[in-house]
């Protein structure tokens, strides 16, 4: 097996998502030089941050906390766009390995009940295909030890791609709808909310908005990325 995985590389190298170099045999998604290179966020204080104080006024939270910083172009970007337009799911388990390694050594989340993704539109995610948010949460999921729920929350408006919408266009879009159709199974729950990037945080908002229509609710947040 392991000479067959010799001949496959030797023909078809793997190719580093962030600086287009050649992978070598034992690595992953992105070359050594740019693992270590990644603008990782070391924050401590989960309740007390940058990302918690985003959404003071706004929505009460618990916690909340992302991996990396993400910069209009840079290796973040980079990784970010190879999951949600490229296909490749294998970064979700790249960064939920790395990072739900990281939050389950710190024990800041051990209180929590389940793990809820932002989700897609049924339309958009049948295009796509996935989630990019399935592989990252499920790793993170299987760190934390906590189930993954994928159905409790969804989206019931289709909107554009925030992708290339000006900054204030995305704050001031309210148009991005969510609802719980069974609220009963997060009832008194400590929810862990996942997304891929924090910008504006509305969408965020959104979905935290609609969560907390359920009784006793607590949400805290985890991502991926956050914006600068």
């Amino acid at each position: 097996m392991n000479f067959l995985q010799d001949v496959l590389h030797l023909f078809f190298p793997k190719i580093c998502i962030t600086c287009d170099i050649k992978l070598l045999q034992p690595e992953k998604i992105i070359c050594t030089l740019c693992r270590h290179d990644l603008p990782i966020i070391c924050y401590t204080n989960y309740e007390n941050n940058k990302i918690t104080k985003a959404f003071y006024g706004r929505i009460p939270i618990e916690k909340a906390t992302s991996f990396l910083f993400y910069r209009k172009e840079g290796k973040t970007k980079k990784l970010i766009h190879a999951l949600k337009y490229k296909g490749n799911q294998e970064v979700g388990n790249f960064i939920g390995d790395w990072f739900g390694g990281i939050l389950k050594d710190s024990s800041e989340f051990k209180d929590i009940d389940c793990i809820i993704p932002v989700p897609l539109h049924p339309k958009k995610q049948r295009k796509r295909g996935y989630n990019q948010l399935t592989t990252f949460g499920l790793r993170l999921s299987e760190h934390l030890t906590k189930p993954y729920l994928e159905d409790v929350l969804i989206r019931t408006s289709a909107s554009k791609t925030q992708t290339f919408k000006q900054r204030f266009e995305r704050f001031s879009n309210n148009s991005t709808k969510f609802s719980v159709p069974d609220p009963s199974i997060i009832k008194n729950k400590h929810i862990l909310l996942v997304d891929d990037v924090i910008t504006t945080g509305a969408t965020l908002e959104s979905c935290c908005k609609e969560l907390l229509n359920s009784e006793s609710i607590k949400i805290s947040i985890v991502t991926m990325a956050y914006t600068e």
